[in-house]
């Protein structure tokens, strides 16, 4: 019988904790979902988080779906992914301090993370946070030799 690819609980929660970019996903009515690359976190405890422009397209889509899925991957082999769908659990203002800098030094390191977000206003910037109810996770290292 081949082996199970599908990640233990603690597996997921390590591989959405780590830095990937993500793929939301949206609803969006009479069109295919809007999908699109963003940075975002997650904690077991919190779920996942974005930060966004409430007037962007991602922002007027989360508003009218009010859920979103979410799908990171690791590109090299072995190749495996984490996708997480579930409601947005909660909306609020995004914080200087408390959100845009911790995202921008968790993808781009400090010096650099500090440019980002010294470069842009953020005055429209909203965290959008999801509570992950369902989850599919696949990880071919599990098909190797002594995994």
């Amino acid at each position: 019988m081949a082996p199970s690819l599908k990640m233990t609980k603690q597996e997921r929660h390590d591989f959405l904790a780590g830095v990937h970019v993500g793929v939301i996903s949206i609803d969006d009515p009479g069109r295919a979902p809007l999908a699109a690359p963003v940075w975002y976190a997650y904690t077991p405890e919190k779920g996942v988080w974005l930060v966004t422009g409430k007037g962007s397209k991602k922002g007027v889509a989360l508003e009218k779906a009010g859920r979103f899925s979410l799908v990171a991957q690791q590109e090299d082999m072995p190749y495996k992914y984490v996708s997480v769908e579930g409601p947005i659990v909660e909306v609020r203002k995004a914080g200087l301090e408390e959100d845009r800098r911790p995202m921008a030094w968790r993808y781009l390191g400090e010096e650099f993370g500090n440019s980002y977000v010294e470069s842009g206003s953020g005055e429209d910037e909203w965290v959008y946070r999801m509570q992950p109810e369902r989850w599919l996770t696949v990880d071919y290292a599990k098909m190797l030799p002594g995994e």
